[in-house]
């Protein structure tokens, strides 16, 4: 499974990727992989464009660990931003599953600002809606940002119907432990191994 989301939304793709309770065959792709593995100057992510650049979307496939079987799950409030719809299509176009978290009263009351005039609900197999309203704020005084919130429960739940599905199949799941039970380092090193070159782990 690989997790992405632009801004706050790399929230969800932090609980997916990497985390205790979580599946091991998962990866995190980040705006910052362009850096990391891409060889760009660090100074490309200070521009506050980025994420509406749809041209960065490629790059990130490409850099990404990505197997034709994988699913991607990609978290956007507004689901319009360029990088967003385009690596929405791109995923689609390369034959994966997408399930999309977003904000469907944000993203419908917003204008689109890829080229293609999409939004991620529509072009997502599944589309959770995360209930955060207009704006992100749920108190008076423009305050209470939510999307994060619920995000990280969708990606839960997304998380616990896998191992769900799974167990019902007659297999045992590969969940990470905590690193800081005993023994937990060493359980997560063993099964990390199993899917080497299919997952990344990134700071």
């Amino acid at each position: 499974m690989q997790a992405f989301g632009s801004g706050h939304s790399e929230a969800l793709a932090m609980e997916i990727a990497g985390r205790a309770g979580g599946l091991v065959p998962t990866s995190r792709i980040a705006l910052r992989d362009i850096v990391l593995y891409g060889g760009q100057p660090q100074a490309v992510l200070e521009d506050p464009g980025l994420e509406r650049d749809p041209g960065v979307a490629r790059q990130l496939y490409d850099l990404a660990p990505v197997d034709p079987r994988d699913v991607f799950v990609i978290a956007s409030n507004s689901g319009v931003n360029g990088v967003v719809v385009e690596l929405a299509l791109l995923v689609k176009e390369r034959g994966h599953g997408l399930i999309a978290v977003t904000s469907l009263e944000h993203s419908g009351r917003v204008t689109p600002l890829h080229p293609s005039g999409k939004r991620l609900c529509d072009i997502a197999d599944v589309v959770l809606d995360n209930g955060a309203p207009y704006g992100d704020v749920a108190l008076p005084g423009q305050i209470g940002a939510v999307s994060s919130v619920t995000a990280a429960v969708l990606a839960q739940m997304v998380v616990a119907e896998v191992v769900a599905r799974l167990v019902e199949a007659g297999q045992t799941p590969p969940i990470y432990l905590s690193a800081n039970i005993p023994g937990g380092h060493e359980h997560n090193q063993l099964l990390e191994a199993r899917y080497a070159g299919r997952i990344r782990r990134t700071a």
